[in-house]
């Protein structure tokens, strides 16, 4: 066998092993800020959202996990949904804990003036940990809406402060075996400062904190121009790279399909993941997606950001590492840059087909799922009931 085939041979395992989580909530109603299109067969509870995302593994073969939302997702027994997802053929991702939602967390959750407020929210921190223990999930996602909207508001040291204290909390009732991932935001819904506004924020409070505590990059969470790729190189070489929540943006957080705006910022940064060796689930790196699908179907939109992130991957995969390697040590700026152009050019849809082929799955995930019939069937069966949405 020569070397080139070798390494394609590499490249079909890693993608074969690749993990995609995917969340609860982009299967039910969900959109902009203004509107919320709903749409015929969304789920009407977390059983129903499981059941949909198990029809993405099944047909992808990359997103065995389904990220919870908790209250989103709250139902009586844990264990219980747990079990059924087992027998649906996916796992328990991430638990993500709201605490944006509530009337009392309009100046803040955790890091609210109010003691009994923060009280509050952080017993639901807590709580979220307990569906862990239940579910059997690693990983506890926060993200907070945290921040003031004028100056002078409050101290913003103050906040950090009390941001502190209720992650140390949170961090010391962890488990042996989980984590948290420290989710940041530029803005939004605070208008005059955030109080996690930046990865150097989180990666902060995670030092501060201890080593199971991890930064999740949201590819929508910057400012224009941002380099996502060196914020990923740079917690990737610190060992404090927890997770991504992928989605893609024209503006500001769009939460749009992964990929759809900027594939080769996607392919970037794929290209620092597998370049550090940590594209595969062994690595601990959770790769979620958190999108909203407003005027697009839910499961075929999420199918479809699956597989842009298994066709990013899969670029990065074949780019040649030698020839890169050899460019960047002679300074062969014109050339290193060739190198990697040459990977993002090649089209990898033959190989990604081979490969689910190989694992005996259709070659066309949307084609399959077109010829399914699953979308008639969920229309007609999910009728009465609420659906599921922001806020459900």
């Amino acid at each position: 066998m020569t070397e080139a085939a070798t390494d394609l041979s590499a490249v079909r395992r890693d993608l074969a092993v690749q993990s995609i989580d995917t969340p609860s909530w982009a299967y039910g109603n969900s959109g902009t800020r203004f509107k919320v299109f709903a749409q015929a067969g969304v789920p009407r509870d977390p059983w129903e959202k499981i059941a949909d995302a198990a029809v993405v593994h099944r047909l992808t073969g990359a997103a065995p996990t389904v990220s919870l939302h908790i209250p989103w997702d709250r139902v009586d027994d844990y264990a219980e949904l747990a079990k059924y997802a087992a027998e649906q053929g996916v796992g328990i991702g991430a638990v993500n804990a709201n605490v944006f939602q509530d009337d009392d967390y309009k100046l803040g959750s955790v890091t609210n003036p109010d003691p009994r407020v923060r009280r509050k929210a952080t017993d639901a921190l807590l709580a979220c940990i307990d569906v862990m223990d239940a579910t059997g999930s690693r990983d506890l996602k926060l993200w907070f809406a945290d921040g003031t909207n004028y100056p002078g508001q409050d101290s913003m040291r103050a906040r950090q402060d009390r941001l502190a204290e209720a992650l140390r909390e949170v961090y010391d009732r962890l488990g042996a075996d989980q984590r948290i991932l420290l989710e940041y935001k530029l803005f939004e819904p605070a208008f005059y400062h955030t109080d996690v506004p930046d990865w150097g924020t989180s990666y902060a409070h995670c030092l501060e904190l201890g080593p199971r505590a991890t930064v999740c990059i949201d590819t929508g969470h910057h400012a224009p121009g941002t380099n996502i790729e060196f914020i990923v190189a740079f917690l990737v070489r610190a060992g404090r790279l927890g997770a991504f929540d992928f989605n893609s943006r024209f503006y500001a957080d769009d939460d749009l399909m992964v990929g759809a705006a900027d594939p080769f910022q996607l392919f970037r940064i794929m290209n620092e993941i597998v370049e550090a060796g940590v594209h595969t689930p062994d690595s601990g790196i959770a790769y979620m997606l958190d999108q909203c699908h407003n005027i697009e179907a839910k499961i075929p939109a999420i199918i479809r950001s699956v597989m842009n992130v298994q066709e990013a991957t899969a670029k990065a995969l074949l780019l040649d590492r030698d020839a890169l390697a050899a460019a960047r040590a002679a300074g062969d700026v014109l050339g290193a840059n060739e190198v990697l152009m040459d990977a993002y050019a090649t089209d990898v849809r033959p190989l990604l087909r081979e490969v689910r082929s190989e694992q005996g799955l259709d070659p066309d995930p949307l084609g399959a799922y077109r010829r399914s019939g699953h979308q008639e069937r969920i229309e007609a069966e999910r009728v009465g009931g609420t659906q599921a949405g922001w806020g459900a």
